[in-house]
């Protein structure tokens, strides 16, 4: 698929598309013409990165984890003090947000469950 496609399936900027494959966060390959070529799996991989930038981490650190997220290998020789640190505090502040969605989800079912009596 081309980039407008990928771009339009995501919710996610050309530029920005651009941006992750500077970042070596996606690939790429070209058509004759020079387009850039993006697989099927490019889409859930975008979605996964823009759900962990939303979630604070850095590209860089993304980057070193993505592997570990998309194929189940853990690749640890660079991991730094500084990206074990980030990646703890991510863990707790997903935990938290996780724990108060639980909460709210079920309010949501207790008031539903008294309105429908």
């Amino acid at each position: 698929m081309r980039i407008g496609q990928l771009a339009e399936r995501t919710g996610t900027s050309r530029r920005l598309l651009r941006y992750y494959e500077e970042q070596e966060l996606i690939t790429s390959g070209r058509s004759a013409n020079g387009y850039r070529e993006y697989d099927e799996a490019c889409v859930d991989r975008v979605l996964q990165i823009r759900g962990l930038l939303d979630s604070g981490l850095p590209t860089r650190v993304i980057k070193q984890i993505l592997p570990c997220l998309t194929t189940g290998a853990i690749h640890v020789a660079d991991a730094t003090p500084e990206t074990i640190a980030i990646l703890e505090r991510e863990r707790a502040s997903m935990s938290a947000r996780i724990e108060c969605l639980v909460r709210n989800r079920d309010a949501i079912s207790g008031y539903l469950d008294a309105v429908r009596g």
